[in-house]
């Protein structure tokens, strides 16, 4: 079960690289399609829990998307071109759908998690999910069947 999660985690660095590749090298942006806004995540202990911030100038947060799993937070939605903008006479501003997972590095409770849009900025707080107490040592019998 840990090697399969260590797969998956290398896999989304892998495409988290590239993605971020896209970014730096300003002659690839063009053939590059979509908005790519930019997550901060950090880990409070008083009250344990995980904030992620994503940068989401111009969406709307009635069309945003939030999904919390054990280990990961999906963001996604679309941040849409303005209608009727006559003729460009330059374009920088990306547009288009997107979808970020920001893989956590300790369980969360979805149950709990909470969202905030303020001023462009999407604030999602996750708390972190309760560790099982350990258990003391328990002494196993072995017992003998008839044969």
């Amino acid at each position: 079960m840990e090697k399969r999660r260590d797969l998956e985690t290398a896999a989304e660095e892998i495409e988290q690289l590239f993605a971020d590749l896209w970014q730096v090298f300003p002659f690839s942006r063009g053939g590059r399609r979509g908005y790519r806004p930019e997550v901060d995540c950090f880990r409070t202990d008083d009250p344990p829990a995980f904030t992620v911030l994503v940068e989401l100038p111009g969406v709307d947060p009635e069309h945003v998307k939030i999904v919390a799993a054990p280990r990961a937070l999906i963001v996604a939605g679309e941040r849409r071109r303005p209608q009727d903008c006559g003729h460009y006479e330059q374009m920088e501003i990306e547009y288009g759908p997107f979808h970020r997972k920001v893989v956590l590095s300790e369980d969360i409770d979805p149950d709990g998690a909470s969202a905030t849009y303020r001023r462009g900025i999407l604030q999602v707080t996750l708390p972190i999910a309760p560790k099982p107490t350990p258990r003391a040592s328990v002494t196993i019998e072995v017992r003998t069947t008839g044969r």
